[in-house]
Protein backbone atom coordinates (compact mmCIF):
# COMPACT_ATOMS: atom_id res chain seq x y z
CA UNK A 1 0.00 0.00 0.00
CA UNK A 2 2.88 2.40 0.67
CA UNK A 3 4.13 1.96 -2.91
CA UNK A 4 0.71 2.88 -4.22
CA UNK A 5 0.67 6.12 -2.20
CA UNK A 6 4.17 7.07 -3.33
CA UNK A 7 3.15 6.47 -6.95
CA UNK A 8 0.22 8.82 -6.57
CA UNK A 9 2.55 11.66 -5.61
CA UNK A 10 4.97 11.10 -8.46
CA UNK A 11 4.90 13.88 -11.05
CA UNK A 12 3.88 12.76 -14.48
CA UNK A 13 5.60 14.54 -17.30
CA UNK A 14 3.71 15.55 -20.40
CA UNK A 15 4.02 17.64 -23.53
CA UNK A 16 1.29 20.13 -24.42
CA UNK A 17 1.43 21.95 -27.76
CA UNK A 18 -0.54 25.11 -28.56
CA UNK A 19 -0.36 25.87 -32.28
CA UNK A 20 -2.09 27.90 -34.97
CA UNK A 21 -1.62 30.96 -37.15
CA UNK A 22 -0.44 34.39 -36.06
CA UNK A 23 -2.95 36.37 -33.98
CA UNK A 24 -4.70 33.19 -32.80
CA UNK A 25 -3.83 33.47 -29.11
CA UNK A 26 -1.02 30.89 -28.84
CA UNK A 27 1.20 33.02 -26.61
CA UNK A 28 -1.82 34.21 -24.64
CA UNK A 29 -2.69 30.57 -23.88
CA UNK A 30 0.93 29.76 -22.96
CA UNK A 31 1.02 32.72 -20.55
CA UNK A 32 -2.34 31.67 -19.04
CA UNK A 33 -1.14 28.11 -18.39
CA UNK A 34 2.19 29.26 -16.98
CA UNK A 35 0.55 31.79 -14.63
CA UNK A 36 -1.80 29.07 -13.35
CA UNK A 37 1.19 26.82 -12.65
CA UNK A 38 2.92 29.67 -10.77
CA UNK A 39 -0.29 30.28 -8.79
CA UNK A 40 -0.26 26.57 -7.88
CA UNK A 41 3.24 27.12 -6.40
CA UNK A 42 4.94 25.08 -9.11
CA UNK A 43 8.46 25.98 -10.17
CA UNK A 44 8.24 27.34 -13.71
CA UNK A 45 10.67 28.53 -16.36
CA UNK A 46 9.74 30.02 -19.73
CA UNK A 47 12.05 30.09 -22.73
CA UNK A 48 11.90 31.90 -26.05
CA UNK A 49 14.23 32.13 -29.06
CA UNK A 50 16.67 35.00 -28.64
CA UNK A 51 15.84 36.24 -32.16
CA UNK A 52 12.30 37.21 -31.07
CA UNK A 53 12.75 40.77 -29.84
CA UNK A 54 9.52 42.24 -31.26
CA UNK A 55 8.10 43.41 -27.92
CA UNK A 56 10.89 42.63 -25.47
CA UNK A 57 14.35 41.10 -25.46
CA UNK A 58 13.58 39.03 -22.38
CA UNK A 59 9.84 38.77 -21.73
CA UNK A 60 7.30 36.68 -23.59
CA UNK A 61 4.64 39.16 -24.70
CA UNK A 62 1.35 38.38 -26.43
CA UNK A 63 -0.18 40.57 -29.15
CA UNK A 64 -2.58 41.77 -26.41
CA UNK A 65 0.51 42.88 -24.43
CA UNK A 66 0.16 40.33 -21.62
CA UNK A 67 3.63 39.46 -20.42
CA UNK A 68 5.62 36.92 -18.43
CA UNK A 69 9.34 36.84 -17.70
CA UNK A 70 11.35 34.45 -19.88
CA UNK A 71 14.86 33.32 -20.65
CA UNK A 72 16.03 33.95 -24.25
CA UNK A 73 17.93 30.99 -25.76
CA UNK A 74 19.84 30.29 -28.97
CA UNK A 75 19.36 26.51 -29.06
CA UNK A 76 17.02 23.94 -27.58
CA UNK A 77 19.89 22.24 -25.72
CA UNK A 78 20.03 25.31 -23.44
CA UNK A 79 16.61 24.36 -22.09
CA UNK A 80 18.01 21.18 -20.55
CA UNK A 81 20.85 23.09 -18.92
CA UNK A 82 18.59 25.79 -17.50
CA UNK A 83 15.63 23.76 -16.28
CA UNK A 84 16.98 21.72 -13.37
CA UNK A 85 14.49 21.44 -10.50
CA UNK A 86 11.66 22.90 -12.60
CA UNK A 87 8.10 21.53 -12.57
CA UNK A 88 6.76 23.28 -15.67
CA UNK A 89 8.71 24.46 -18.73
CA UNK A 90 7.12 26.87 -21.21
CA UNK A 91 8.52 27.45 -24.69
CA UNK A 92 7.22 30.26 -26.92
CA UNK A 93 7.76 30.69 -30.68
CA UNK A 94 9.01 27.10 -30.90
CA UNK A 95 9.00 27.17 -34.71
CA UNK A 96 12.16 29.30 -34.55
CA UNK A 97 14.11 26.73 -32.52
CA UNK A 98 16.21 23.88 -33.90
CA UNK A 99 15.06 20.37 -34.84
CA UNK A 100 16.37 18.91 -31.56
CA UNK A 101 13.51 20.55 -29.63
CA UNK A 102 11.27 17.44 -29.75
CA UNK A 103 14.08 15.36 -28.19
CA UNK A 104 14.57 18.00 -25.48
CA UNK A 105 10.82 18.08 -24.73
CA UNK A 106 10.69 14.27 -24.58
CA UNK A 107 13.62 14.17 -22.18
CA UNK A 108 11.98 16.73 -19.91
CA UNK A 109 8.62 14.93 -19.99
CA UNK A 110 10.35 11.64 -19.21
CA UNK A 111 11.88 13.33 -16.14
CA UNK A 112 8.40 14.27 -14.92
CA UNK A 113 8.31 17.84 -16.23
CA UNK A 114 5.18 19.36 -17.75
CA UNK A 115 6.27 21.00 -21.02
CA UNK A 116 4.02 23.60 -22.69
CA UNK A 117 5.08 24.60 -26.20
CA UNK A 118 3.52 27.37 -28.31
CA UNK A 119 4.31 28.05 -31.95
CA UNK A 120 3.18 28.55 -35.51
CA UNK A 121 2.20 25.26 -37.10
CA UNK A 122 2.78 26.63 -40.64
CA UNK A 123 4.84 29.35 -42.26
CA UNK A 124 3.41 32.08 -44.51
CA UNK A 125 3.31 29.65 -47.47
CA UNK A 126 1.22 27.11 -45.54
CA UNK A 127 4.18 24.73 -45.07
CA UNK A 128 4.69 22.97 -41.69
CA UNK A 129 7.18 25.06 -39.73
CA UNK A 130 10.39 23.93 -38.01
CA UNK A 131 10.06 21.38 -35.20
CA UNK A 132 6.30 21.97 -34.79
CA UNK A 133 5.07 18.92 -36.79
CA UNK A 134 7.31 16.59 -34.77
CA UNK A 135 6.19 18.24 -31.52
CA UNK A 136 2.54 17.78 -32.46
CA UNK A 137 3.24 14.10 -33.18
CA UNK A 138 4.81 13.38 -29.77
CA UNK A 139 2.56 15.66 -27.69
CA UNK A 140 0.20 14.28 -25.07
CA UNK A 141 -2.18 17.10 -25.96
CA UNK A 142 -2.42 19.44 -28.96
CA UNK A 143 -4.57 22.56 -28.87
CA UNK A 144 -5.04 24.23 -32.24
CA UNK A 145 -6.19 27.82 -31.82
CA UNK A 146 -7.55 30.00 -34.60
CA UNK A 147 -7.46 33.66 -35.48
CA UNK A 148 -10.30 35.18 -37.46
CA UNK A 149 -9.86 35.78 -41.19
CA UNK A 150 -9.58 39.54 -41.71
CA UNK A 151 -11.30 39.28 -45.13
CA UNK A 152 -14.44 37.22 -44.39
CA UNK A 153 -14.61 36.45 -40.66
CA UNK A 154 -14.17 32.67 -40.95
CA UNK A 155 -11.61 30.77 -38.88
CA UNK A 156 -8.12 31.60 -40.11
CA UNK A 157 -5.97 28.89 -41.64
CA UNK A 158 -2.63 30.61 -42.28
CA UNK A 159 -0.58 33.74 -41.60
CA UNK A 160 -0.56 35.55 -44.96
CA UNK A 161 2.51 37.70 -45.54
CA UNK A 162 1.71 41.20 -46.78
CA UNK A 163 5.24 42.32 -47.63
CA UNK A 164 7.38 41.18 -50.54
CA UNK A 165 10.07 39.13 -48.84
CA UNK A 166 10.92 35.48 -49.50
CA UNK A 167 12.84 34.84 -46.26
CA UNK A 168 11.13 32.08 -44.30
CA UNK A 169 11.74 33.80 -40.98
CA UNK A 170 10.56 37.39 -40.99
CA UNK A 171 9.47 38.71 -37.60
CA UNK A 172 6.48 40.94 -37.90
CA UNK A 173 3.08 42.11 -36.78
CA UNK A 174 -0.08 43.39 -38.47
CA UNK A 175 1.93 45.44 -40.98
CA UNK A 176 3.64 42.28 -42.26
CA UNK A 177 1.02 39.54 -41.71
CA UNK A 178 -2.71 38.98 -41.67
CA UNK A 179 -4.69 35.87 -40.72
CA UNK A 180 -6.68 34.41 -43.63
CA UNK A 181 -9.00 31.43 -44.05
CA UNK A 182 -8.11 28.83 -46.67
CA UNK A 183 -10.39 30.34 -49.35
CA UNK A 184 -9.21 33.94 -48.85
CA UNK A 185 -5.58 32.77 -48.74
CA UNK A 186 -6.00 31.00 -52.11
CA UNK A 187 -7.54 34.13 -53.60
CA UNK A 188 -4.65 36.24 -52.26
CA UNK A 189 -2.13 33.85 -53.80
CA UNK A 190 -3.87 34.02 -57.20
CA UNK A 191 -3.78 37.83 -57.11
CA UNK A 192 0.02 37.99 -56.62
Amino acid sequence: MTNQLQGEHRRQGRIEVVCGSMFSGKTEELIRRMKRAKFAKQRVEIFKPSIDVRYSEEDVVSHDHNTITSTPIDSSSSILLLSADIDVVGIDEAQFLDDHLPEVCNELANRGVRVIVAGLDMDYKGVPFGPMPALCAIADEVTKVHAICVKCGALAYVSHRLVDNEKRVLLGETQEYEPLCRECYQKAQQNK
